[in-house]
């Protein structure tokens, strides 16, 4: 607890905080992996551009998870709304700059997560794992009801953005799409390292180890893990704009409880309180899932579950966790 709470976290002073030589590093590799995608699957560019989407949901989900360490099932709602209110301002009031759009949705997400907190945040344990799961349910049924609105269970359709910057068309191939989503998600992870590197940051990560002591030491809980559900729909909203500006239609399946359940299977899968990890465990969940069901389209699920059974077995840490760990251990020995 000692070496994550300092005088500056608890009083709430700024701080200057930079990317540590690692974060560059793993920029960087997002970065060439970005690259790489749109070299070697050119025709798989509309998944890739779905797996940013979903990854920026997941990275969302570790925020109020694996760094204030609320349990919660219901964190489409946040990504939905995004989704939903970037494609009513495209369809009903005409905004199709999908810059604009975008920025809707970063607002939609941001009020669903505030709301979302506020509920969520009134139990502990159990009942606020119940709450996050009837959030979720109550979003869905929203927009399944308002169909003048939101399409219904068909869907909202003839979202039509503008070209990117007026000179980037969103193609059938999601070049661009993918491009702005790669741009979207570089943005997103370094602005989350540099939060979660900052006191503020250190200072969720004591309130997930314990929370009385910060509460002892004059640091208000509920008001800081509020101000993180509020970063967090903001980051799920991005990621579900970009999901409507990118297929151009937003359906009841992004406010399903679904996809909050396998939101939060990509981030333990990666390994929880890292960022990283929710990126390693998104790609490495979405594209096996795309593989197994296309190899094997009636018994894909099983090979799945055996997988995620072998990876909490043997790895409970995630992909990442494990690694890390593992490579500190080599250069402990190596010393």
């Amino acid at each position: 607890m000692a070496a994550l709470m300092n005088e500056n976290a608890i009083a709430g002073k700024p701080a200057r905080v930079r990317l540590a030589g690692s974060d560059l590093l793993g920029v960087a590799i997002v970065i060439a992996a970005a690259i790489a995608g749109y070299f070697l699957f050119p025709n798989n560019l509309a998944l890739l551009t779905r797996i940013i989407s979903i990854a920026l949901l997941v990275l969302s989900l570790d925020l109020v998870t694996g760094y204030c360490g609320v349990a919660t099932l219901g964190h489409a709602a946040l990504y939905g709304a995004g989704a939903y209110a970037a494609g009513m301002a495209a369809v009903h009031f005409g905004i199709t700059d999908p810059l604009a759009m975008m920025a809707v949705g970063i607002l939609a997400g941001t009020a669903a997560g505030l709301l979302s907190g506020v509920i969520v945040l009134r139990a502990h344990g159990l009942p606020q794992l119940v709450l996050s799961i009837a959030i979720v349910h109550l979003f869905h049924e929203a927009a399944n009801k308002a169909s003048s609105w939101t399409g219904g269970s068909d869907g909202l359709a003839s979202i039509a953005p503008d070209p990117l910057l007026g000179l980037f068309e969103f193609d059938l191939w999601s070049r661009t799409a993918y491009v702005f989503g790669v741009v979207l998600l570089l943005v997103v992870l370094i602005v989350l390292r540099l939060v979660v590197r900052s006191p503020f940051g250190m200072l969720c990560r004591g309130i997930k180890e314990d929370p009385i002591r910060i509460r002892a030491m004059g640091a208000s809980v509920h008001g800081t893990i509020m101000r993180m559900y509020a970063i967090s729909g903001a980051v799920a909203g991005v990621g579900g704009a970009l999901n409507a500006i990118s297929t151009q239609v937003v359906g009841l399946d992004s406010l399903s409880f679904t996809l909050s359940a396998e939101a939060l299977v990509m981030l333990v899968l990666g390994g929880t309180g890292s960022l990283y990890g929710a990126l390693i465990g998104t790609v490495s969940f979405l594209w096996f899932e795309d593989i197994v069901s296309a190899a094997n389209p009636f018994h894909w699920l099983t090979i799945v579950g055996a997988l995620l059974i072998l990876v909490v077995l043997f790895a409970p840490r995630g992909l990442y966790g494990t690694a890390s760990a593992f490579l500190e251990r080599r250069q402990e020995a190596r010393r």
